[in-house]
């Protein structure tokens, strides 16, 4: 019994136990759900900052948070690269150097300077720092350099041209004539009276030259003598040289035992030295044995001291050669260490050898293989780079030497980074290499640690997950000072300047900046001009985004270093040699001065635009006050008359670019202050007018471009004559080739049309001839920019002539062959069209434009339909019903092209349904509506998703019209017995009540308030009472708006159709004055 009461008791605790644990450890995806719900929460409250810093154990708790809702393998993947399979469907982050045209890549070229000195400390500067000093007179040396380069290479081309001109003068001369056409004395003769060199000597006198080979013993000139000059260089002299009896003797009189000059040694001699050379053949100097280093006549007869014996033939071509240290070396007496070398290179050599075809023959069977024949291309390697000893040396060739293994070198990545890092890029190694070896941090040095920590917090930002880049982006904001300026920008910077960098990592790194220039504040001066550097390239950025954000890091620096540490970083690249860094200095100038205020850099940019020393300058500080304008807007205009003073002497600067820029500044400041300031400008109108005259090319279109701005400021009165005097010079230059010039004209007269004060018809008559026959012409079509610029300038113009001068004109061109040319011609008739309307086409006019404009939609082909379409539209709505006459054709054109096999035929044919429904409307065309609604939904099962939506915007259209036609025709007929054809129709009316497009809902709804007219408002509540107490919501909604509206126009009608209700008690529905009334 008491066993029994044990098992009981034993088996109801297990059961508690099993129950207890089925309530506390429940089963889940740990990868999901952390098992306890403490994770990840704070233990104790951070004392300081640096309690609140994120170690690896603190992220891998954060990892866990129960706030990620993905495993966390998909948190742990590397960010993509771009190499990833395309096939994905998303565009991979390319890479910002693909999309940079050389001219922008020149950011890369530039050097990230060293850190400079800030002025406003207390303490002299150390001579490791740079200076302004320093900078500036780097700067002069550079500028130095290159005019002599530039000296240098302008005199080569003069010298070239001479020779150019030298060999012209040569080819006109007449042919010498050959040495066989005359006698021997008579060509030796011509050639002696030339004064030229020995190489001008003739060929059958030969001489003793300093090329021969070195004399022997007993050889003699075997000829006339030569007449060249002894040099110190010539060879070694030996006994017997013709030359060498000039020379003064030893102190004997004569070298011992030298045969006397001239005399053989089987010859008798005579007296006094003289010999008679005894008559021989002419001998080549490859005749005898030449002599040897050691053949020279020796010093008081001793004997001559040589490796080999004198006068030996030599051995190979290396004893003939130019001797060299190492051939020097080989003749003399070889070290043991050098005989092995060169013994284990002929060793190694013959091992190495190519093997003949007759040894392969003998190594392989006579079957089974095949000679194959080396490939045409194929050069084998015969060079000396793969001997041992190929590279000679002064004296010797180091041996190879073993180098020592390094055991911390890193020859794999590892799959994870220690410490919880993102993974890194193959790019990245050069930048957090560093962070691969695995140190103790506890043994380095405070400055190596803190090095590292910025590595880990900048490879976070760069390559980790959101939640590792926001934590890492708010330590290094947060420790910004305590890091330091030196080492957050020493690693920041480069990283910026890599060449593989991406829009997102950029755009990262730039927050980076932009965060801890707020925390650095004034610690940042020494490093203004590195960190300009990186961020000035922002500022001619094709991403709209970079440029507003590298502004913005300027901005931003500006206020924290002050104007004089921006002008002292920025004044040596103002007149720097090269243009890119100018452009970009400007750009961040004028950036500079709307964040310190134009008046601040007023004296600094007078000084600069008149600079004495550099046109780079001047270029350069005119460029900044365009900059300037271009930035801020209107805002210059308490600035414009001080801003035109300091810019208004570059028009007759010496200098062409700079008498360019100065127009392209004032154009950009007289657009910036319209339609004010023209008193501002009348200091440069003079300059202006004489430069216009005066210049041709680059420089003549900055000067109109400048006068095209100015004159819509003047009043109409000198508006109109100073278009006249412009308008000479401009028709002069309608016929100019050249495409920037053609858009700056263009411009011009678009800005002189449209000043008030000039009339029609001097446009008329003096403009448009000119202007349509070398502006409309198929050519201008294919620019872009200059297609955009016609379009506008003609449509200006058309506001001032009218619709009839212009599309007169052009409107035949409609037929053009040239699609590009018709599109051109259809945008600019649909906006004369859609500005000033149709009211000025004659019944002429309006033939050839619907005629133009149905072959022109027919004929097109490529893909940007909208041009066509809108034309079409524009000019049907505009014609009213006046185009009721070619509404047939028009839809039997729209029929076709919608049976086409062509989906985008079928889809423009569509889209042009919807454009002129409501001119079919106007014009009475409902049957023709009709029949095209009835052909739309014939075509609704269009399988492209495209044609499929523009057939039902086509029938969305009709619906519109047509709905609006049954409450017209509804409040027609009220009253007049037609209620059963009134009551058919709102059958079909009625199931698009619940339309959602607001067109075709308004057009529903004034529909049934047609039929509530026509038929009463007991009728439509008939129709509303099914659906008032639907259970959809939705659909309820619909059905109380109709009786809301109903309720609103008919609520006494509405009474008589009520139903009748006995009373309840306290309610009554009563009506006997109404039944009495009935």
């Amino acid at each position: 019994m008491d066993v029994d009461m044990e098992i009981q008791k034993t088996k109801e605790e297990r059961q508690k136990m099993e129950d207890l644990a089925a309530l506390t450890s429940l089963t889940f995806d740990t990868d999901l759900y952390s098992s306890n719900k403490f994770d990840g929460y704070d233990q104790s409250i951070p004392v300081n900052d640096d309690d609140d810093a994120f170690d690896a154990t603190e992220n891998e708790i954060a990892k866990k948070m129960a706030s990620f809702t993905a495993p966390k393998q998909f948190f742990k993947e590397p960010l993509r690269t771009g190499d990833d399979d395309e096939m994905s469907g998303f565009k991979q982050p390319g890479k910002i150097i693909d999309r940079e045209d050389d001219y922008r890549r020149r950011r890369l070229n530039r050097i990230i300077s060293p850190e400079r000195n800030d002025p406003f400390l207390d303490k002299t500067p150390g001579p490791e720092v740079r200076t302004y000093a320093d900078v500036m007179r780097e700067e002069a040396l550079k500028r130095k350099e290159e005019d002599v380069k530039r000296e240098i290479a302008k005199k080569k081309e003069e010298e070239a041209a001479v020779k150019e001109k030298a060999k012209e003068r040569e080819a006109e001369k007449p042919k010498k004539r050959n040495r066989w056409d005359v006698s021997q004395d008579e060509n030796r003769g011509d050639k002696k009276a030339k004064a030229g060199s020995d190489w001008d000597l003739p060929d059958s006198t030969p001489g003793i030259a300093r090329w021969d080979a070195t004399p022997t013993p007993g050889r003699i000139g075997d000829a006339t003598p030569s007449i060249s000059r002894k040099n110190r260089w010539d060879e070694t002299p030996t006994p017997g040289r013709l030359n060498d009896s000039d020379a003064t003797p030893a102190a004997g009189g004569a070298t011992p035992g030298a045969t006397p000059a001239g005399m053989t040694w089987d010859a008798t001699p005579k007296l006094a030295g003289l010999a008679t050379p005894t008559p021989k053949r002419q001998r080549s100097r490859w005749d005898e044995t030449p002599a040897t280093v050691g053949s020279a006549t020796p010093m008081g007869g001793a004997t001559p001291a040589a490796a080999f014996t004198p006068g030996v033939t030599p051995v190979g071509a290396i004893d003939i050669a130019t001797p060299t240290p190492n051939a020097i070396m080989r003749n003399a007496a070889m070290t043991p260490e050098q005989y092995n070398l060169m013994r284990w290179e002929k060793d190694i050599e013959e091992r190495n050898r190519p093997l003949t075809d007759e040894e392969l023959d003998a190594i392989f069977p006579k079957e089974g293989y095949k000679i194959l024949e080396p490939p045409a291309s194929y050069v084998p390697i015969r060079t000396p780079a793969r001997k041992l000893l190929a590279t000679p040396t002064p004296m010797s060739t180091p041996l190879y030497s073993i180098p020592e293994e390094n055991r911390g070198q890193q020859f794999d990545v590892p799959k994870e980074l220690p410490g919880g890092l993102p993974m890194m890029k193959p790019e990245d190694y050069q930048y957090f290499g560093a962070l691969l070896n695995e140190e103790d941090e506890e043994v380095l040095s405070p400055e190596e640690q803190k090095e590292r920590k910025i590595m880990k917090l900048l490879l976070k930002v760069k390559n980790g997950t959101p939640p590792q880049r926001k934590t890492a982006l708010r330590q290094l904001t947060d420790k910004a000072r305590e890091f330091g300026a030196g080492p957050l920008f020493n690693r920041i910077l480069p990283l910026l300047m890599q060449p593989t960098l991406e829009d997102q990592e950029r755009h990262l790194l730039v927050k980076v900046i932009d965060r801890v220039l707020y925390k650095l504040d004034e610690l940042v001066r020494p490093y203004v001009h590195k960190i300009l550097v990186v961020i000035e390239p922002l500022l001619i950025d094709e991403d709209y985004y970079a440029r507003v954000e590298g502004r913005e890091i300027i901005s931003n620096l500006s206020k924290a270093a002050g104007l004089a540490t921006m002008i002292a970083a920025m004044r040596p690249d103002i007149d720097n040699i090269d243009e890119y860094v100018r452009n970009t200095t400007a750009r961040a100038f004028s950036v500079v001065a709307s964040a310190l205020g134009i008046p601040a850099l007023l004296p600094f940019l007078k000084a600069v635009c008149q600079s004495k020393k550099s046109w780079q300058a001047r270029h350069t500080g005119i460029k900044i006050v365009q900059q300037i304008a271009i930035l801020i807007g209107c805002a210059v205009l308490p600035h414009l008359r001080s801003l035109v003073e300091i810019i208004e002497h570059g028009l007759n600067d010496e200098n062409q670019k700079v008498r360019t820029i100065t127009a392209l500044s004032l154009a950009a400041l007289a657009e910036a202050s319209a339609p004010y300031g023209i008193e501002s400008f009348d200091s440069v109108l003079k300059p202006l007018w004489k430069g216009i005259r005066s210049h041709r090319g680059k420089v003549l279109a900055a000067f109109l471009k400048a006068i095209g701005f100015i004159i819509p400021l003047m009043d109409a009165i000198y508006a109109s004559y100073y278009t006249k005097e412009v308008m000479i010079i401009l028709i002069r230059e309608f016929q100019s080739p050249d495409e920037e010039m053609k858009k700056i004209v263009l411009k011009v007269v678009k800005q002189c049309v449209s000043t008030e004060g000039v009339e029609a018809d001097y446009i008329r008559n003096d403009i448009l001839p000119e202007f349509f026959r070398n502006f409309w012409v198929r050519r201008m079509a294919l620019d872009r920019r200059n297609y955009r610029q016609l379009v506008e300038t003609t449509v200006e113009i058309a506001n001032k002539v009218g619709v009839a001068d212009i599309v007169g004109r052009i409107v035949e061109d409609l037929k053009d062959e040239s699609e590009p040319y018709r599109r051109m011609v259809m945008e600019t008739i649909e906006k004369v069209v859609a500005n000033l309307g149709a009211s000025d086409i004659d019944a002429r006019l309006e033939e050839l434009l619907i005629d133009g404009i149905l072959y022109a939609f027919q004929e097109q082909t490529s893909d940007d339909a909208n041009v066509m379409l809108n034309g079409f539209g524009a000019v049907v709505n505009s014609l009213g019903q006046r185009v009721k006459p070619y509404l047939p054709q028009i839809c039997g054109t729209i029929k076709w092209r919608l049976n086409n096999k062509s989906a985008k035929v079928r889809q423009q044919a569509a889209d042009l349904i919807s454009r002129i429904a409501v001119v079919m409307k106007q014009c009475g065309e409902e049957q023709l509506m009709g029949h095209l609604g009835v052909v739309l939904y014939e075509y609704l099962g269009e399988e492209y998703p495209e044609v499929l939506g523009s057939i039902l915007g086509a029938l969305k259209a009709i619906v519109n019209v047509i709905a609006s036609a049954v409450k017209h025709m509804a409040l027609g007929v009220a009253g007049l017995g037609c209620e059963d054809a009134l009551v058919h129709l709102l059958n079909y009316v009625w199931p698009n009540i619940f339309e959602t497009s607001p067109h075709v809902i308004n057009a529903v709804m004034e529909a049934v308030e047609g039929m509530r007219v026509a038929l009463g408002a007991s009728v439509i509540l008939n129709y509303c009472l099914q659906g008032l107490f639907h259970p959809a919501r939705k659909v309820r909604e619909v059905y109380w708006k109709i009786y809301n509206s109903l309720y609103i126009g008919a609520q006494d009608a509405l009474v008589s159709a009520y139903p009748i209700l006995e009373d309840e008690g306290n309610n009554s529905f009563s009506r006997p004055e109404l039944h009495m009334f009935v």
